[in-house]
């Protein structure tokens, strides 16, 4: 952290020792509320201070919402981010920014400048999904509050498996993934394991402080209750859950981030993803190889 001011130096070090559980636990309570115009007043002035577009959304009028958690994974207007229809080509899973993208170096992703950390780390030891992306490719979408919070497919899939992974609740926006080691492998998070014509793919969705809850569409909930050990499901035979590209997997509860992971050799990311860059679900994410 030499290279940061002495402010930026206190707002990483309160990451540290801020009451992460209790703030994120006090969020899911408020958001919850149905407050009639108190509750259309905060999502007004929500809505405002981050320049939502509600335009795209199915309800366009405040009042329309109960509650926060209802705005926050508004449903957008079927036309508002179409598909890319090339079959060789997988589509991002949500709105939000790049915060990182590229090669696994043997069992390595970098965070961000200067940050890696580990597959084992962030697959909670699980040594046949370690093995399985070794050297494969990885894209991480940050969703800021701004952002829509639903998160979709980037291709075909049948579900293998889902694995919750108790965690801190850091928040993820990018000063922080530059200053917080192991940031992404240190938070709560629902691993979802894939099979796809490309592959094994995996989509992390995950948690961060205010992030009150982390849902699937075919789990529902998965967070609150929080737990302390890992969750592991597995579906197979007639519990076995097949989503096609595009359609909605899961959501966040507020925004937050979502990591892809693929085999090696079989995919190439798309040339024009870099650092930063706004994204929007249903664009290019990767080419089959």
């Amino acid at each position: 952290m030499h290279s940061i001011s002495y402010w930026q130096r206190l707002k990483v070090a309160f990451q540290y020792v801020m009451p992460q559980l209790y703030l994120t636990q006090f969020a899911g309570w408020f958001a919850k509320q149905k407050w009639g115009k108190v509750t259309h007043l905060a999502i007004k002035a929500f809505a405002k201070k981050y320049n939502i577009d509600m335009s795209i959304a199915q309800k366009e009028q405040f009042n329309e919402y109960e509650s926060f958690n209802e705005f926050f994974i508004r449903p957008l207007k079927d036309n508002a981010r179409p598909i890319n229809q090339n079959p060789t080509a997988l589509c991002l899973p949500a709105d939000g920014r790049i915060s990182e993208c590229g090669h696994i170096d043997d069992n390595r992703l970098l965070q961000a400048k200067g940050h890696f950390f580990r597959l084992e780390d962030l697959l909670a030891e699980d040594k046949e999904l370690v093995t399985a992306f070794k050297n494969g490719e990885f894209a991480t979408t940050y969703l800021s509050p701004r952002d829509y919070h639903r998160v979709h497919m980037p291709c075909d899939g049948t579900l293998r498996k889902m694995i919750y992974v108790p965690g801190d609740l850091f928040s993820v926006n990018p000063f922080l993934a530059q200053h917080v080691p192991n940031l992404f492998a240190r938070n709560e998070r629902v691993i979802c394991v894939f099979d796809t014509e490309f592959g094994t793919m995996v989509q992390i969705l995950v948690g961060a402080t205010i992030t009150a809850s982390i849902g699937t569409t075919w789990a529902g909930v998965i967070n609150p209750p929080r737990h302390n050990e890992v969750k592991t499901w597995t579906y197979e035979g007639e519990s076995a859950v097949k989503l096609t590209k595009g359609q909605e997997m899961g959501w966040f509860q507020l925004g937050s981030t979502v990591i892809n992971l693929f085999q090696e050799n079989q995919v190439r990311l798309a040339d024009h993803l870099s650092v930063g860059e706004p994204v929007r679900m249903g664009e290019i994410l990767a080419y089959k190889k």
